[in-house]
């Protein structure tokens, strides 16, 4: 494929006629490739907006091109970066070879990829089996724990960093997961043919439908339930590499589970539980994206906090609720108001799991203010960035809480930083 144009792949003033246009096109085959829904109207409309602005730049072609072809916010890193590969230089393909060809090993340090990289590469480069070295997909055998025997690459394997094969790879562990089953005992009472535990007004009630001429007892025990679950996930900017994946974990849950609540926050709060429950998981991801208004924004943790506590604490924390909240904690205007609905929130739970994905770092220091005001109010600290982790959480919903896992060892790091 050879790119029309000078050295940075644009030409100054000039109509995307010929082989330009039909860039554009083997574009958005590549964008579609990548994960990207596109369809041929979009390419049309691409090679319009491109006559209408000219080609003057390569920040205004981009900006052109973007506002054609991304219709959801978590698709950025991946336009961006199939944007950087595919429109520059006119040796494309032998860079690419140049890029992904094996080389001798050097004792200088690696730079990490870039979020969306792989995805873009593959979709480059994945109709050209030649150029690019043979890749096979592991056979994954998956049980209650995601046990993988040929592919523990995967399950350590940083969602951020996955290519689309991965993506997908990943996606059907998570339709094959099973979920352990949490009981919890009530208050209430259950007939029972276990003779424990007389029930005196079933009693009564059988023995007055004969008058009182035989009196057998009956018996009840303690009625046991699978407690609601409450998710409240966050989806700001800072945590869109991970948002689609969460959701897809999600929507598992709430088919294996009874009582699962969604909320999805940024600056505002979100209620997704009637979305979450279609079937199909791409019409609830895509339902999903409809019905939030703030997706990959800012990030008010306090506010909608409060406004959880507010309108929803009454209506879904109770039986015992188990929350899951999904943040990075990173607060952008006071923590006073953080802690104070932190507070009342974990007070109105029988559980608050806080999952965090900073916590892939080694060495991980909660030094960010909301960070700091939160962590004293959650039973349970975790990572959540890869399969592993989100297979370890899964089998915690079903167990008593991990020592691994005490968020008093971060406390204790915060009072000797202080």
């Amino acid at each position: 494929m050879e790119v029309a144009g000078g050295e940075d792949g644009l030409v100054s003033n000039a109509p995307p006629a010929g082989r330009f246009a039909d860039n554009i096109v083997y574009f958005a085959r590549t964008l579609r490739a990548a994960g990207l829904k596109i369809g041929p109207g979009a390419v049309a409309d691409a090679i319009e907006a491109v006559e209408a602005i000219g080609t003057g730049s390569r920040e205004e072609f981009h900006a052109a091109l973007g506002a054609v072809f991304l219709t959801r916010h978590e698709d950025k890193p991946v336009f961006d970066e199939a944007f950087r590969l595919f429109w520059r230089s006119r040796n494309l393909v032998e860079k690419m070879i140049a890029m992904m060809s094996p080389k001798a090993a050097d004792g200088r340090q690696r730079e990490r990829p870039r979020p969306g990289e792989s995805r873009a590469a593959d979709a480059l480069l994945g109709d050209r089996p030649d150029n690019r070295p043979p890749r096979e997909e592991p056979d994954i055998e998956i049980d209650a724990r995601f046990t993988m025997s040929d592919s523990e690459a995967l399950r350590r394997m940083d969602f951020a960093r996955m290519s689309a094969v991965e993506i997908g790879a990943a996606k059907r562990a998570l339709a094959k997961l099973q979920l352990p089953l949490e009981r919890v005992r009530t208050r209430r009472f259950k007939p029972s043919h276990i003779h424990a535990r007389i029930d005196p007004r079933a009693t009564m009630r059988a023995a007055m439908r004969n008058g009182g001429a035989l009196i057998l007892p009956r018996y009840r025990e303690i009625r046991e339930i699978q407690p609601p679950l409450v998710v409240l996930a966050d989806i700001s900017g800072s945590m869109s590499q991970y948002t689609r994946i969460f959701l897809h974990f999600l929507h598992v849950l709430t088919e294996r589970r009874r009582h699962v609540h969604t909320f999805l926050f940024g600056t505002r709060l979100t209620n997704v539980s009637r979305q979450m429950r279609h079937k199909d998981p791409d019409q609830a991801m895509d339902e999903c994206a409809a019905a939030v208004k703030d997706w990959s924004g800012g990030t008010r943790i306090g506010e909608t906090l409060q406004q959880f506590n507010r309108i929803w604490a009454r209506r879904v924390l109770g039986q015992g609720a188990v929350v899951l909240l999904i943040t990075d904690g990173l607060e952008r205007e006071g923590t006073e108001l953080l802690a104070t609905e932190m507070d009342r929130l974990h007070r109105s739970c029988r559980r608050l799991v806080w999952l965090n994905p900073l916590l892939r770092f080694d060495g991980f220091e909660p030094r960010a203010r909301g960070v700091r005001a939160m962590l004293p109010h959650v039973d349970e600290f975790r990572p959540v960035h890869n399969l592993a982790s989100l297979s370890d959480l899964a089998t915690a919903l079903g167990a008593v809480r991990s020592p691994s896992h005490d968020p008093r060892r971060y406390l204790d790091r915060m009072k000797g930083g202080a």
